[in-house]
């Protein structure tokens, strides 16, 4: 396994839409294991491979406690939401920045796992956002675009600013 580099926002790559996975395959499968070993150093609860610059449509969650439950969805899709909830959210590619936003508090998720196989999973609480979440980076959005525009500037400022120190 490897841990691969994560894009910071503003980067412009994490605006591009991922593409269906045709082959669920060993590449695939690695592809899914370096980024549950990327986002369990980052350390996060999510990780959609578009934040590693591979637009393909996978992501691997594990919102558990001891980090026991990882989870991969490849395509994945919601067929039904209900509710709405609000919570403070964060993302590996934004480091640093939290801010509200409002998310469906129950969906049901359809996906191939491993495997190739097809599964469906309704979730709520955490586990919905985070599908929310990653599911909004393989369609090319990231979680400050549901903010103010005042504070999207500034944390683009904030990011830029940032990203320029750690490079210089």
């Amino acid at each position: 396994m490897a841990r691969l580099p994560i894009l910071i926002y503003p980067d412009p790559r994490l605006h591009k839409k991922a593409a269906p996975v045709l082959h669920v395959d060993a590449k695939i499968r690695q592809l899914a294991a370096d980024m549950a070993e990327t986002m369990y150093a980052a350390p996060g609860v999510g990780l959609a491979a578009s934040q590693v610059d591979v637009h393909q449509q996978l992501i691997v969650i594990d919102v558990s406690e001891d980090k026991s439950q990882l989870q991969v969805f490849i395509n994945p899709e919601i067929v039904a939401r209900e509710g709405e909830c609000e919570g403070e959210e964060g993302c590996l590619s934004v480091p640093g920045i939290y801010d509200v936003v409002f998310r469906s508090a129950w969906v049901r998720v359809r996906a191939l796992d491993l495997n190739g196989k097809p599964f469906e999973l309704e979730a709520d609480g955490l586990l919905a956002v985070c599908i929310q979440h990653e599911m909004d980076h393989l369609q090319g959005k990231v979680f400050v675009e549901y903010l103010s525009r005042l504070k999207q500037t500034r944390i683009k400022s904030k990011m830029v600013k940032h990203h320029s120190r750690v490079t210089a």
